[in-house]
C-alpha cells in the first residue's frame, strides 16, 4: 500500500467533508496522490475560474483549499503556520474580492476606495483556523466612498457592508466561503455594521473597553481600502499599546478567562467533551498568557507587538519577559491543540472546539489524527493540557481572603501583627486614605484597588527599614497623582515590587520624588531585565531614538525623556537593590551619552531639512568632567563644548541658507535645548557651556580650527586641567579623531610643570573658598576628597606628560603603574566613587544619610557596616590628603 492509498484510506475512513471534496476536485485529487501540494494549490485557487459569477467561484475556490490545506496537514507536508496562513491569505483575498463587487455592483463607474476591512482574531494574525468564521470591523471614509447622488453615504457603506458579507456567508449548493461576525464593532447592538473612520477612532481613544484593547493586538488592515485601515490602526495605536501598564485591558482578560472556566465548566476538564478552545490549559489560555505579557511589556518594547501567537512567544522569551523553557513548552502545547482542532473540523467542515462526548466519534477523531482510539489522543494531550493550565493559574492568583478591617481598634491591632511596633503613622494614613480626601483616590474603582492591596502593601511596608518614612514618602507621591488605580493594581499583581517600593521609599527620596511625578516608572521594573546594566551606547541611542510611525521630533524629546528617566530610575534601584555603585555610575554616563547622541542626531536631521548642510562641516559634542570620564551619578548634569569642522566662511545649501558660524551656533542652541528644556515629559539634564573657549563669553560653537589655536595660544592653566577629562561623544569617526588629535597635541605640548602645579593649588584654594563641602562626608569637596584627587592626578597627569585617560580611575591606575602614584589611592578613588554615587541617591544633600540607611550606605561602598565604612572612608581622604598636602608643599616651596 502506497502513503497515498494510506492517507487516502485515513481521510474516506474518518473525514465524511473530506471524502467530498476528493470526488468533487478528482483532478486537484490527481495531483495530491503525486505529492506535489503547490501545484494543486495552485489548482485550488483557479477552481472558480469558469464559475458563473463571484460568489460561486470563492465557493468553489473554498472548497478546493479546504481539500488541499487537510491533505497536505494530515501528510506532513505543511507544519501549522503553513496550513493556517494559507488559509489566512485566501480569507483577505475573498473578502477583498466581496467589497470590490460590492462596490462595483451598486456603483461600476466609481473607483473601489474608502471602505476598509480590519481582520481581528485569528485572522488578523493570520492563524485562521480550518474551519472558522471571520471577525471584520468594517471602516469607511465618507469623503471617498463612491454612494448615489441621493445616497446617505452612511446607508451606502451599510449596504456595502451587506453585501460583502452575504458574498461571503450564504450559502448554496457549493456550500459557503466564510461566516462574518461583525460583533466585534463597537457597541454592536447600537452601530451600524460599517462605520465612519473617525468616529471608530474617537471610540477607542476615549470610551472603548479593556477587552478591546487586547483585541486589537492581532489587527491588521486585511482587505479593500488598506490605506485607510493603516490609517485607522497608527491612530488607535497608543490605545494598544500603553507605555503605562493599563490593568484594566489585563484584568479585562483574565476576567473574560475566569468566565470562561465557569461558562463552560463541562469542556474545563480533559476527557471526552474537552473544550481545545476554552478548556482549562487550552488554546485560549496560550494566547492569554501571550497577551497579556504583551501588553504589559509591549508599550516599550514594539519587538513584542507581534499579532501571531507563536510569533509572539518566540518574541517574549527572546525579550527575556518569559522564560525559554516556558516559552518552547507553550509553543509545544500550541501547535498540538490547534492541530487537534483542525482534526475535529476536518470531520464534518464544522466550527467545533470540543472533543466529541460520544467515545465511537472521539475514536473516529484520533485515528483522523493517525492514532488508535480516544483514549490514546486524550493521553498525547494530558501533559500539555495540565502544564499550561498550571502556568496560566499564575497570572490569575486567588482572590485574597485577608483583608484590613474598616474598624478602627481592629485595624490597630492587625497593623501591629503584621509588624508595625507604633501603628499610629499607618493608622493614620489608611483612614486619610478610606476617607476620600486624596484626589487619587475619589473614585470607587481606586478605593477598591486600594482595598485589594493595603494587606499585602502594609505587610511590605512594615518590614522596610525605614516603616514610617516609606509610608509618609508613599502619601505624598500618591496625592500627586491623578489616580491610583493602574498603581495599586500593579502592586497587588507584583508582590514582589511591594518589597522593593518600601526599599526605595525608605532609602532613596530622589526616587520617591520621581515617582510622585511619574509613578509608571515602577512598570519599568516588573521583570529582572530591568536591573541588567544598560548596553552599549549605540544600542541604547537606537532604543531611545525609536518612533512609532507619524510620531515626529517633538514626540521624540518626549520618548527620550521618558525613556532616559527609566533607565536612570532603575540604576537607582539597582544601587538600592544592592548594585555595584561604580557599575551603575558607568550605566548612567551610558544613558546621558546615548541620550545626546539620538537627541542631536534628530536635531541635526530637523535642522538640515530648513538650512542644509554647511559643506565640509559637521557638528562635534565634546564632553568634560564626570561625563568625559564616563561615570555619572543620579544627579550629574553634562559639562558639554560644541565645536564643528570645516571653514567659518562656509555657508548651508538649504532653502534658508545660513552662515556656518551662526549655523553651528544656532543648532548648538537647538541641541542644548533638546537636552535641558523640560517638555510634558519632564526634564532631562542640566547642560553646562561654560567650560567653552573663552567660557559664558564666548561662542557656544566654535570650529575646530579655532578651538586647537585658543588651546595653543590663548588657554588657562586650568582649562587644560579640565581638557584631561575631555572625550568626545559626537560626530563622525573621522571628526573625533582630529578633536582627539587636538586634545592630545594639548596634553603633551612642552610646558612648565612646576608652574602649572602651582595654579592647580591656587584653583583648589579658590574651590575651597567659594564652595565648601557641606559636610564632613561631602566626599566630593572635602578636604582628601574627589577633588583633591582630580587635581592630584591631572598634575601628576601634565609632570609625567602620560595616562592622559578621560576615565579618572583608569589614569590613576596607570600613573600607580608607573610608580608615580601610591598603590593606596587605587581603593581610595574607587571607595569615594562608589560613596559619591550611592550618597547622591540616598542623601542629595550630602549630609549624614538616615539611620536605616547607613547599612545600606556601607554596603554599596564594600564595608561591613556604617562604623567599618567611617573608619575606611578616613583612611582614603588621608591617603588622598596626604599626597595632595605634599604638592601644596612643594609649590610652596618654590613660590
Amino acid at each position: 500500500m502506497t502513503e497515498w492509498t494510506r492517507l487516502e484510506a485515513r481521510i474516506r475512513g474518518h473525514s465524511p467533508f473530506l471524502a467530498r471534496q476528493l470526488d468533487r476536485f478528482a483532478a486537484i485529487a490527481a495531483t495530491l496522490a503525486l505529492g506535489d501540494y503547490e501545484q494543486a494549490l495552485d489548482q485550488a485557487l483557479r477552481a472558480g475560474d469558469d464559475a458563473a459569477n463571484l460568489a460561486q467561484s470563492l465557493r468553489r475556490r473554498r472548497g478546493a483549499l479546504a481539500l488541499v490545506t487537510a491533505v497536505a496537514d494530515l501528510s506532513g507536508a505543511w507544519d501549522l503556520d503553513r496550513v493556517t496562513a494559507t488559509l489566512s491569505d485566501f480569507a483577505d483575498a475573498a473578502l477583498d474580492e466581496a467589497i470590490a463587487t460590492a462596490i462595483a455592483e451598486r456603483y461600476p463607474d466609481a473607483p473601489p476606495g474608502g471602505f476598509a476591512a480590519l481582520a481581528l482574531g485569528k485572522h488578523g494574525s493570520r492563524e485562521l483556523n480550518y474551519s472558522s468564521d471571520i471577525d471584520p470591523i468594517l471602516l469607511y471614509d465618507p469623503h471617498v466612498l463612491p454612494h448615489g447622488p441621493r445616497e446617505d453615504v452612511a446607508d451606502a457603506a451599510v449596504r456595502i457592508a451587506r453585501r460583502a458579507s452575504e458574498l461571503l456567508s450564504a450559502r448554496d449548493g457549493d456550500g459557503y466561503v466564510f461566516r462574518v461576525d461583525l460583533r466585534l464593532r463597537p457597541t454592536p447592538e447600537a452601530t451600524p455594521i460599517a462605520l465612519p473612520v473617525e468616529a471608530a477612532i474617537g471610540y477607542y481613544e476615549s470610551t472603548a473597553m479593556g477587552w478591546e484593547q487586547a483585541a486589537f493586538i492581532r489587527a491588521r488592515a486585511a482587505a479593500g481600502d488598506k490605506a485607510l485601515g493603516d490609517y485607522f490602526l497608527r491612530s488607535i495605536r497608543p490605545f494598544v499599546w500603553r507605555r503605562s501598564l493599563d490593568f484594566g485591558a489585563i484584568d479585562a482578560i483574565t476576567d473574560i478567562s475566569r468566565r470562561i472556566r465557569d461558562h463552560y465548566a463541562q469542556g474545563q476538564a480533559l476527557g471526552p467533551g474537552y473544550d481545545l478552545k476554552r478548556g482549562r490549559g487550552g488554546i485560549r489560555e496560550v494566547e492569554f498568557f501571550a497577551q497579556i505579557h504583551q501588553l504589559i511589556h509591549g508599550g516599550r518594547d514594539p519587538s513584542l507587538r507581534a499579532g501571531a501567537t507563536r510569533e509572539a512567544v518566540a518574541a517574549l522569551a527572546a525579550a527575556g519577559v518569559i522564560e525559554a523553557d516556558v516559552a518552547a513548552r507553550l509553543d509545544e502545547a500550541y501547535v498540538l491543540l490547534r492541530t487537534i482542532e483542525h482534526r475535529l473540523q476536518m470531520v464534518d467542515d464544522l466550527q467545533t472546539h470540543a472533543l466529541p462526548a460520544q467515545p465511537a466519534a472521539l475514536d473516529n477523531v484520533a485515528r483522523l489524527h493517525g492514532l488508535t482510539d480516544g483514549a490514546s489522543l486524550i493521553d498525547l494531550l494530558r501533559p500539555h493540557v495540565e502544564w499550561v493550565g498550571r502556568n496560566y493559574d499564575r497570572l490569575t492568583p486567588a482572590e485574597p481572603n485577608d483583608t484590613l478591617s474598616p474598624d478602627e481598634d481592629r485595624l490597630r491591632d492587625q497593623l501591629i501583627a503584621i509588624g508595625f511596633a507604633d501603628p499610629a503613622t499607618p493608622l493614620a494614613r489608611i483612614n486619610e486614605w478610606r476617607g476620600g480626601k486624596v484626589r487619587a483616590l475619589r473614585s470607587g474603582a481606586a478605593r477598591d484597588a486600594l482595598e485589594q492591596l493595603l494587606p499585602g502593601l502594609m505587610r511590605g511596608l512594615a518590614a522596610a527599614p525605614d516603616p514610617d518614612r516609606a509610608l509618609n514618602r508613599l502619601d505624598a507621591m500618591i496625592g500627586r497623582l491623578p489616580s491610583a488605580i493602574n498603581f495599586f493594581k500593579l502592586l497587588a499583581a507584583r508582590p514582589a515590587l511591594v518589597a522593593l517600593l518600601a526599599q526605595l521609599l525608605s532609602h532613596a527620596p530622589t526616587l520617591a520624588d520621581a515617582l510622585g511625578r511619574r509613578a509608571e516608572l515602577l512598570d519599568g521594573l516588573i521583570d529582572a531585565s530591568a536591573f541588567d546594566p544598560p548596553p552599549p551606547v549605540e544600542r541604547l541611542a537606537a532604543q531611545f531614538a525609536m518612533l512609532e510611525a507619524g510620531e515626529d521630533y517633538q514626540a521624540l524629546l518626549d520618548r527620550v525623556r521618558q525613556r532616559v528617566g527609566d533607565r536612570r530610575f532603575a540604576l537607582g534601584a539597582q544601587i538600592v537593590r544592592g548594585g555595584d555603585p561604580l557599575e551603575a555610575g558607568r550605566g548612567y554616563g551610558r544613558v546621558a551619552e546615548a541620550a545626546i547622541a539620538a537627541l542631536s542626531e534628530a536635531t541635526v536631521a530637523q535642522f538640515e531639512s530648513a538650512h542644509g548642510k554647511v559643506p565640509g562641516g559637521e557638528l562635534l559634542v565634546l564632553a568634560l568632567g564626570r561625563l568625559g570620564g564616563g561615570v555619572l551619578t543620579h544627579a550629574s548634569d553634562l559639562d558639554l563644548i560644541f565645536l564643528f569642522t570645516g571653514s567659518f566662511e562656509s555657508e548651508s545649501d538649504g532653502a534658508k541658507p545660513l552662515g556656518a558660524t551662526q549655523y553651528f551656533n544656532r543648532l548648538a542652541q537647538r541641541i542644548t535645548n533638546a537636552l535641558s528644556v523640560a517638555t510634558a515629559a519632564g526634564p532631562l539634564y542640566e547642560v553646562d557651556t561654560r567650560l567653552r573657549p573663552s567660557g559664558a563669553q564666548g561662542l557656544l560653537a566654535a570650529s575646530l580650527d579655532s578651538f586647537d589655536r585658543y588651546q595653543r595660544e590663548e588657554a588657562w592653566a586650568w582649562e587644560h586641567l579640565a581638557l584631561t577629562r575631555a572625550r568626545p561623544v559626537f560626530g563622525s569617526p573621522e571628526a573625533r579623531a582630529r578633536l582627539q588629535a587636538v586634545l592630545d597635541d594639548t596634553f603633551h605640548r612642552s610646558r612648565d610643570s612646576a608652574d602649572l602645579a602651582r595654579q592647580a593649588v591656587k584653583m583648589r584654594g579658590d574651590i575651597a573658598t567659594h564652595k565648601p563641602p557641606a559636610s564632613e562626608l561631602d566626599v566630593k569637596l572635602v578636604p582628601g576628597g574627589l577633588v583633591d584627587l582630580e587635581f592630584l592626578i591631572h598634575v601628576a597627569q601634565f609632570r609625567h606628560d602620560m595616562a592622559f585617560d578621560p576615565d579618572l580611575g583608569v589614569a590613576l591606575r596607570m600613573l600607580v603603574a608607573a610608580g608615580h602614584l601610591p598603590a593606596d589611592l587605587v581603593p581610595a578613588h574607587d571607595l569615594c566613587t562608589r560613596f559619591l554615587v550611592v550618597s547622591r541617591l540616598v542623601s542629595p544633600g550630602s549630609t549624614e544619610p538616615p539611620q536605616a540607611t547607613q547599612a545600606l550606605v556601607a554596603q554599596a561602598c564594600g564595608a561591613a557596616d556604617w562604623d567599618a565604612l567611617l573608619a575606611s572612608y578616613r583612611q582614603a581622604r588621608q591617603s588622598i590628603g596626604a599626597q595632595w598636602q605634599a604638592v601644596v608643599a612643594a609649590c610652596g616651596e618654590t613660590a
